[in-house]
This record gives C-alpha cells, sequence and structure tokens, in this order.
C-alpha cells in the first residue's frame, strides 16, 4: 500500500522528528534493485525487509486531532533493519544512503516558509575577503564589482563585524570573526571543499586590492575561456610586485609564462616563470580547491610557500595556471595585518611578522619535501 501524500498545510502541522521516519516509503523499502546498486552492502535479510515495509503500512499517515499522536507514537516504536554501509561517508555507515548529505553551502535560510522557496537566486561563485573595519571603504568599492552570482564572505581579523552594517550589502553578507587570524588560517577552517562545494570558483582575496580596472563578471568568462583551474589577476603598475609572472600585460587577455631573472627557472614550464600565481588575490576552481585545501597545513598560517606548490594540485599545471590581464587590479600594499602582531625578542610588531612569515615558507617547504621522500620510499619498498 502506497503511503499517501500530505498537503502543505499538513505538512506544516507535522513534527519535524515525523517527516523524518515517514521519508522511508514501503515502495523503496520493497525494491530488492536497491541492495544491488550498492553491492549488497546493507546485508539485510529479505524477511527483514518486509517485516519493516510491513509494519510501516500498518500506520498510513492519516493525520488529524484524533488519530495524529498515535499514528507518530507507533511509527517511532518500530524496530528499523540494521544498516551497514561501507561506501558511506566514514561515520554514516549505519544511515541508509537516501538521507546522507555529505556537502553543504553557505547559502542564507529563511526561518518560516518552504525550504524550496528560500532562495530567490543561488550565486555560482564565492568571493572572500580578510578584513579589518579601517580597510571598509576598499572593500566596499571591491564588492561592487562582483554581481549577485557571487555570494561574499568577510573574514574579520579586528573583531568588528556589526559595524559592516552601514553598507546595504553586509546585511547580506556572511561574517566570520576571529582575531588576529590570517586568511589561510580562516581558509583551513571555514572553506572546506565539502562546505563551498556549490561554487564553480573562489575568490579568496586580501583586502588592499584596488579594482577600478575589474570586472569579475567578465573575469570568470576569461578564465572559462583559457581553461584556467587558478587564477589571479594582473598586477599594475608595479607598486607591490614581487615576481615578474603576476605583472599585467598589456597586450593579450591572459599570459601563463613569463621570463624571470636569469637562474630563478630551472624549467620553463615551473614556478615562478609558469604554473605560479602568488597569494594576494588567487581564485581557483572547485576541483583545484578541493586539492589546494587539503595542501594548506593547520599551524602554518600566512601561506608563503604555497604559491610555488599550487601546481601539484592541477595537470598540466603551465596550462591550467595563468594570470588574468585583462582585468587587473593595483597592490595597495597596506600592511595592515601585520600590524596585529606583537612585539617579540626585541622586534616591532612587523618585523615579528615577516620573520614569522620567512620562517613559515622554509617550513613547508621542508613538509612537502619529506613527504615527497617518504612517498616515494614507499613505493620503493613496495616494488621490492
Amino acid at each position: 500500500m502506497l503511503v499517501p501524500k500530505l498537503s502543505s498545510q499538513q505538512l506544516w502541522e507535522l513534527p519535524s522528528e515525523f517527516l523524518l521516519v515517514f521519508s522511508i516509503s514501503s515502495t523503496h523499502l520493497n525494491k530488492i534493485s536497491l541492495l544491488s546498486s550498492v553491492e549488497n552492502s546493507f546485508d539485510v535479510p529479505t524477511a527483514e525487509i518486509e517485516r519493516f515495509s510491513a509494519e510501516v503500512d500498518r500506520y498510513p499517515a492519516v493525520i488529524d486531532e484524533s488519530s495524529g499522536t498515535k499514528n507518530l507514537e507507533s511509527l517511532r516504536s518500530i524496530i528499523m533493519p540494521k544498516i551497514n554501509v561501507p561506501t558511506n561517508p566514514r561515520g554514516t555507515e549505519s544511515l541508509p544512503p537516501g538521507i546522507v548529505v555529505s556537502e553543504s553551502d553557505l547559502y542564507l535560510r529563511r526561518l518560516w516558509g518552504e525550504p524550496s522557496e528560500d532562495l530567490k537566486k543561488k550565486p555560482k561563485y564565492l568571493v572572500t575577503f580578510t578584513v579589518g573595519y579601517d580597510q571598509r571603504h576598499n572593500i566596499n568599492a571591491a564588492v561592487k564589482k562582483f554581481s549577485d552570482d557571487f555570494a561574499i564572505l568577510l573574514f574579520h581579523y579586528d573583531g568588528r563585524t556589526s559595524e559592516w552594517d552601514q553598507f546595504e550589502w553586509s546585511k547580506n553578507a556572511i561574517h566570520v570573526s576571529a582575531r588576529k587570524q590570517t586568511k589561510w588560517w580562516y581558509a583551513k577552517r571555514f572553506l572546506h571543499p565539502d562546505i563551498v562545494s556549490a561554487f564553480e570558483y573562489i575568490f579568496i582575496w586580501d583586502e588592499d586590492l584596488g579594482v577600478e580596472h575589474f570586472n569579475a563578471d567578465k573575469y570568470i568568462n576569461l578564465v572559462k575561456k583559457h581553461g584556467l583551474e587558478i587564477s589571479q589577476p594582473g598586477l599594475e603598475p608595479n607598486n607591490g610586485l614581487t615576481w615578474e609572472m603576476t605583472k599585467r600585460r598589456g597586450d593579450r587577455e591572459v599570459h601563463k609564462v613569463t621570463e624571470e631573472r636569469p637562474g630563478w627557472c630551472s624549467d620553463q614550464h615551473l614556478p615562478p616563470c609558469a604554473a605560479f600565481v602568488e597569494i594576494m588575490a588567487p581564485v581557483f576552481s572547485r576541483e583545484a580547491w578541493r586539492c589546494v585545501w587539503h595542501m594548506i597545513q593547520n599551524d602554518l598560517v600566512h601561506g608563503w610557500g604555497l604559491d610555488f606548490a599550487l601546481r601539484r594540485c592541477v595537470e598540466p599545471a603551465h596550462e591550467k595556471i595563468g594570470v588574468v590581464d585583462s582585468q587587473w587590479i593595483v597592490h595597495q600594499v597596506i600592511p595592515s595585518l601585520g600590524r596585529q602582531g606583537e612585539p617579540d625578542n626585541g622586534k616591532e610588531p612587523g618585523d615579528a611578522v615577516k620573520m614569522r612569515c620567512r620562517s613559515e615558507w622554509a617550513m613547508f617547504q621542508a613538509r612537502i619535501t619529506d613527504a615527497d621522500k617518504a612517498y616515494l620510499e614507499g613505493l620503493k619498498h613496495g616494488k621490492g
């Protein structure tokens, strides 16, 4: 017997726990093909399935004032067959696959109404800025360069969040606050690939970027056109320029290779001559970010050295990593996060922060080299 559907009014009157139990219909439970679709990983006898299905059918979902409570209590008392699905995400093996939601999103939801009607539009891209309130006007100008196809997420390192409501867009943005933290600290903790899986591209940007010559929609179109999985806008003028690769070229849309100072590149396809963007204003495809996120170290918060390792996450890297020249930005070189530091061993706050940045670069390089060696050694012993 099929369980009748409920009207919207009837569903609204139901306690949430009833909806969870009732979502398992006898029709699906009677389909033995469900077992074969997961390679018999349920390991539930057919008799158990039939018993459970019969018990559910004994309590039809006819909800009214006189019988509703009784039926709910009866459904809660039904003994479930034991479920074990090894192919489920770790820790959820005891759940039926149909109820497992392994990914999430950052879409804001209402507290009322139908969930299916919550979102008038789902942003396709995510842009994040790590900010202090002193840079509010710069961030306000930057946010206005992003259309409603972009969700806005601000990471606040100074603890000041509510004051941003002076900007209308801020009321629809997501605000995360933790004092004196860097964008890579935030990214590791709040941008897990399963959380941002709804977005095709993720922008992870600093707060001191001038965007007068930048249009986010045009940027996305160029990234797609040229097949860039990891990218950044070109930098112009040369203020704050560290690497030739990130310098804007005025005669093209995108570039993927450059010429550096003599001796800086052992191979024309390797960083910093190719397969390279800086950590200042990177943009990642959803697929590339899944790899990069796992490479970010929990304790190395500045991200120095990460830019040289990004090539490990796309293949071929010298073709899928590049700089978008026709949509460019200005690096304003405002050491605001450096001012959040504290004196250390007689050094000024900014100097102490810079010292840690440099030491993190060395630590990251050592870790990735050690990991490479350990992996290759394991292969060698495995073959032996």
